[in-house]
């Protein structure tokens, strides 16, 4: 620290020097009652930031004592808008004989990203057509509405309970693919119209909260698939994931369950209870805990319209085990979904690297097929969205080709499956991490 800066040419008054900084001193600010970050080779103190930080505090910790450049590019639509809230924060800067990333991450790799985004931009890839958006929109409503209208006709008997309970579920899926894309301020230009019609859509349309996916989801993507950090691999000790976790909990003798059958008992409690057991509990105890009163209010909006509308049919108990069986059929849709693209990669401890390097270790797509794009909310492409969350779903696959050969360019591996196979592959990658676990358990 205290290297001095340079002062401007032709000032006639002087300036105060930017105190500036090793790499050494700021990865010791990496602790939640200090944190320190470096954006563009400027170092700021977000400790007391981090509290108020929209994203949370958590995402913005879980790069302290490092480079964030890229992802603070990533996740802001404005840069010079989130810009004027980092100034009063600035410390310093790097010192001029430092790399400017840390922990010897790629400066080419990085250089290259940029230029690619950079390309992505020049060819109007984070453009919205606002028609598709539209048209999804359109669809979950008219899906809502033949749902009503089944009923309605046919009665409530076993077979129109059934298939509306499928209709719903469809419609429940494709609106949460739907609230990704405005989390992801990936529609509108102006976050805050993302965050408006975010809050409509989750929590109108779904009864749940923008605000608990925010701090959760934006989590996953600063650093998937890194333990500690992102709170989807965080299985309470009910499945051991990746290799590392398997031969700690094997070494460390711990057997909560028995995970050499995690691959099993996977079916009866993975997808069918997530959503309605584990997530519907969770999303409304947060919004009590927080006092987060707007989406509350938005989720009993969500509520009062179903039993409203489906306690005529079945009575107030009957409507409650109907939104609970819609829940069990979304819950396996989501479930296999969003961890075939995970689940399947490197799960492990904190490596430093890079962002597009980060991003390829815990992410692979799935084949394009215009079934795969509706199906999965366009999650196939899910190495380019995370990439670059911001951009409208329905470009990835334009900007997929040059990913691909910067992956190339680079030896780093490009994963692209079949839809059968990479849900096969959640199976087999649970087994594996099953056997992993026993073996350090019984060996070790």
């Amino acid at each position: 620290m205290g290297k001095g800066g340079n002062q401007g040419e032709g000032n006639t008054e002087r300036e105060v020097p930017m105190p500036t900084f090793r790499w050494e001193e700021i990865q010791k600010h990496n602790l939640r009652t200090d944190r320190w970050l470096v954006i563009d080779r400027k170092v700021y103190n977000v400790t007391k930031w981090s509290q108020r930080h929209p994203g949370g505090h958590r995402v913005i910790g879980h790069y302290s004592g490092e480079d964030a450049t890229d992802a603070f590019r990533a996740f802001h639509l404005d840069l010079d808008f989130v810009g004027k809230f980092l100034k009063p924060l600035l410390i310093g800067e790097l010192a001029p004989e430092e790399p400017s990333l840390d922990r010897g991450k790629s400066s080419q790799i990085t250089e290259d990203f940029r230029a690619l985004k950079k390309t992505a931009e020049d060819m109007n890839l984070f453009k919205t057509n606002h028609l598709f958006f539209f048209l999804l929109l359109a669809h979950i409503i008219v899906m809502e509405s033949i749902a009503w209208l089944s009923l309605s006709y046919f009665g409530n008997g076993w077979i129109p309970t059934l298939i509306t309970a499928f209709v719903l579920a469809t419609s429940q899926a494709q609106a949460g693919w739907l609230q990704h894309d405005y989390g992801h301020l990936s529609v509108y230009k102006k976050s805050r119209w993302n965050h408006i019609v975010h809050k409509f859509v989750i929590g109108h349309l779904k009864g749940a909260s923008a605000n608990w996916w925010n701090h959760r989801h934006f989590q996953h993507h600063a650093k998937p698939n890194i333990f500690h950090k992102d709170p989807d691999i965080k299985s309470l000790h009910v499945f051991v994931l990746g290799e590392w976790q398997a031969l700690e909990y094997g070494k460390k003798k711990l057997k909560y369950l028995p995970y050499n059958h995690q691959h099993e008992y996977f079916f009866l409690i993975g997808p069918p209870l997530l959503i309605p057991m584990y997530f519907q509990y969770q999303i409304i105890m947060t919004m009590i805990k927080r006092r987060d009163w707007v989406d509350l209010a938005w989720a009993i909006s969500y509520y009062v319209r179903f039993f409203y509308t489906y306690i005529p049919f079945y009575g107030i108990l009957g409507a409650l085990v109907f939104l609970n069986f819609i829940r069990f059929l979304e819950s396996h849709w989501f479930v296999w979904v969003t961890q075939m693209n995970h689940i399947v990669m490197e799960i492990d401890l904190d490596h430093y690297r890079d962002w597009f390097s980060s991003q390829l270790a815990a992410t692979c797509n799935v084949e394009q097929s215009f079934f795969n794009d509706w199906f999965s909310g366009h999650l196939n492409f899910q190495i380019e969205h995370h990439l670059f969350p911001t951009m409208p779903r329905h470009n990835l696959h334009k900007i997929a080709p040059l990913v691909k050969s910067l992956c190339t360019k680079h030896g780093i591996e490009y994963q692209e499956k079949p839809l059968l196979r990479a849900l096969l592959d959640i199976v087999s990658s649970l087994k594996k991490s099953g056997e992993l676990w026993l073996d350090a358990y019984l060996h070790k």
